[in-house]
């Protein structure tokens, strides 16, 4: 047992031995070439002067490709603040261009409204007595109920019974009254029931709404032959509506007589009311 100690403490110390010696031939081999290298560089010679030189060029090759990251830096960082910059302004570029197409969108709106009002203002229809502008809020819109409210009421003199006109053309009645607001009967309505008058004879008939774009002639004379393209008046008999009022022209449908309206009613955005005295009795 002991033996077999002494001989791994043997093994032990030799193999440090044998290290130290080669740690001093390490560095006698390593005295020996940095003599050798510094008598050839003091005596110039050609050979050690191109290793030299390329050694030199090496390092400082590597040196600046391994700085150039570092050089870029600040660079980088203009560009990534520029690049940050154009994105914010164009941002505010978009925002601010499209607030001027929503101002341009409402200038447009504001031309058409405006020549809307004109064209109804140098109308050259005579209305007999006073009239008012009125602008149509709400459309009330159903299969056969066909009306509109408008922004004028009691507080502006309008009464039942009352015309309302599209600029030269009959499009329906005040049927409705509030205080600062009305309900108008359109000529298409299901409901709606005016006396007109036209040809040459003249022809009487009742103009009544059917809930559709055209209205129908009904009560025509018995002998009576219809044809169209014929221009339809208001005839004044209800004591209600102001005679010789235009509101459209005749289309024969098979057996039926349509009037084709002057003024859609589907579009519609100021009227007029006509201010005439009215039989709130009669209506």
């Amino acid at each position: 047992m002991s033996s077999s100690r002494d001989d791994f403490g043997i093994a032990i110390r030799s193999a440090l031995l044998q290290k130290g010696a080669r740690q001093k031939f390490s560095l006698v081999f390593l005295l020996i070439i940095s003599i050798i290298i510094f008598l050839l560089d003091t005596y110039q010679f050609k050979f050690i002067k191109l290793t030299k030189i390329l050694i030199n060029d090496s390092i400082y090759r590597a040196t600046n490709i391994a700085t150039a990251p570092f050089k870029m830096l600040p660079k980088l960082n203009e560009k990534i603040k520029e690049t940050v910059f154009a994105i914010e302004e164009n941002k505010d570029l978009k925002a601010e261009l499209k607030n001027f197409r929503n101002k341009e969108f409402q200038v447009e709106f504001l031309k058409n409204q405006n020549d809307s009002l004109r064209k109804i203002l140098e109308s050259d229809v005579k209305i007999r007595g006073k009239s008012i502008l009125a602008k149509v809020l709400l459309d009330k819109d159903s299969p056969y109920l066909k009306s509109i409210v408008i922004n004028r009421g009691s507080k502006s003199g309008i009464n039942k019974g009352m015309p309302v006109v599209d600029g030269n053309y009959l499009i329906g009645k005040i049927v409705e009254v509030n205080y600062l607001s009305s309900r108008v009967l359109l000529l298409n309505d299901l409901n709606s029931r005016i006396p007109i008058t036209f040809g040459k004879e003249p022809i009487q008939a009742i103009l009544s709404g059917k809930g559709e774009n055209k209205p129908v002639l009904e009560y025509l004379p018995e002998l009576y032959e219809p044809y169209g393209n014929q221009t339809v008046f208001t005839s004044g008999k209800d004591g209600l509506l102001l005679p010789g009022i235009p509101v459209g022209k005749t289309e024969m449908d098979e057996l039926n007589v349509k009037v084709k309206l002057f003024s859609d009613p589907n579009q519609l955005s100021f009227v007029t009311v006509q201010l005439i005295n009215t039989n709130k009795d009669k209506f």
